[in-house]
């Protein structure tokens, strides 16, 4: 490898750290990261704001600075549309920007592979494709959208050190330490999915709870198959948020308590635990808007996800506590015990005495 692509990748890696600042808060458009470099130094950087607006290039690009020669380092293609928003190629074009990098075209039909086109017009030279690879797996939710697959799905779970996913002395399995970077995981995503029975046994918030991050918590879908949710449930009273209900009954007493509060019903078919029943609720949520979608529920929806594949990444914080006669399972952690006896699927991270592994399934 050259110095100038190591250069160029070491700049491109500061422009994804800034794409991570909104991943899962950018609504349809994608959260893209980008700095700008001049004389070898980091002039300026920006990312896709809450929402999707403005982009990224727009942020770094509006400060009173002088941009002329530096070089424009950039996650995703820049886009050359009119939308709601002024293209970004007219931007940086205007600012006089020596260089443009990034990694992989946008799916947008509207500006593929047209930034390059204008650009190079205008004297400005492009370098596509450094880290193709690692901006196809960053981008696999957004690119989501255009195909007729699956959204991305992740899911997470938190165990004792006897694999078990119940304390029925207190309500936390795992400390506080991983209770945070759980909820820091949550803000990540557009969408997070449960089940009435989660909600119903456990009573959880489900949000984000990191200060500054608060209004990052995603949006809530229930599965619901016979309304059984219960009316004082505390994620109900989360504001800031879409709650959905996915499920298959009329009740039309329960559906107005539940509309008077904010909620969403949706009508499905009946859902079973069949790999072509769940693909289905998940084609449903795509539908609904969303592409990262975090699975947080009891063992045995979670569980046959994993066994049908479903999930993309599995995150699993384990305790260094043994529950024994504390503990229960509703069901076998069959599948899910199977994926992270490795040492390779830990992450280093400081949880004090807990683990965190990731497996990609």
């Amino acid at each position: 490898m050259s110095i100038k692509q190591t250069k160029d990748s070491f700049y491109l890696k500061l422009a994804y750290q800034q794409a991570e600042i909104n991943l899962g808060s950018t609504g349809a458009n994608p959260s893209v990261g980008a700095v700008i470099v001049k004389n070898n130094s980091v002039f300026s950087s920006g990312h896709t704001s809450l929402n999707g607006r403005p982009h990224a290039e727009s942020n770094a690009l509006k400060k009173n600075l002088n941009y002329k020669n530096s070089d424009l380092y950039v996650t995703l293609e820049p886009c050359s549309h009119y939308g709601k928003t002024p293209p970004c190629t007219k931007k940086i074009i205007s600012k006089k920007i020596n260089r443009v990098i990034f990694s992989i075209n946008d799916i947008d039909p509207r500006s593929k592979n047209l930034a390059s086109k204008v650009l190079k017009k205008k004297k400005i030279n492009i370098k596509r494709f450094v880290l193709k690879s690692f901006a196809k797996n960053f981008y696999q939710s957004y690119f989501a959208q255009s195909f007729k697959g699956l959204p991305l799905i992740d899911g997470k779970l938190a165990v004792s050190k006897d694999f078990f996913s119940i304390n029925k002395k207190k309500r936390w399995i795992t400390n506080i330490k991983s209770r945070r970077l759980a909820n820091f995981l949550r803000s990540k995503y557009d969408c997070l999915l449960t089940t009435s029975k989660t909600i119903n046994d456990d009573n959880p918030l489900l949000n984000c709870r990191v200060e500054g991050l608060e209004k990052k918590s995603p949006d809530l879908i229930i599965l619901d198959r016979f309304l059984n949710i219960k009316k004082n449930s505390a994620a109900l009273e989360v504001k800031n948020r879409k709650i959905y209900i996915l499920t298959n009954v009329k009740n039309i007493s329960k559906e107005k308590f539940l509309k008077n509060k904010g909620v969403k019903i949706v009508k499905i078919n009946r859902v079973n635990l069949y790999k072509n029943n769940l693909k289905n609720v998940f084609y449903l949520i795509k539908k609904l808007g969303f592409s990262r979608i975090l699975v947080e529920s009891g063992v045995t929806f979670l569980d046959q996800l994993i066994k049908h594949k479903l999930i993309k990444n599995f995150y699993l914080f384990k305790s260094s506590e043994n529950l024994g006669t504390k503990g229960i399972n509703r069901s076998s952690l069959l599948y899910s015990k199977k994926i992270f006896f490795f040492e390779k699927n830990k992450i280093k991270v400081n949880l004090k005495d807990d683990s965190l592994y990731k497996v990609k399934i």
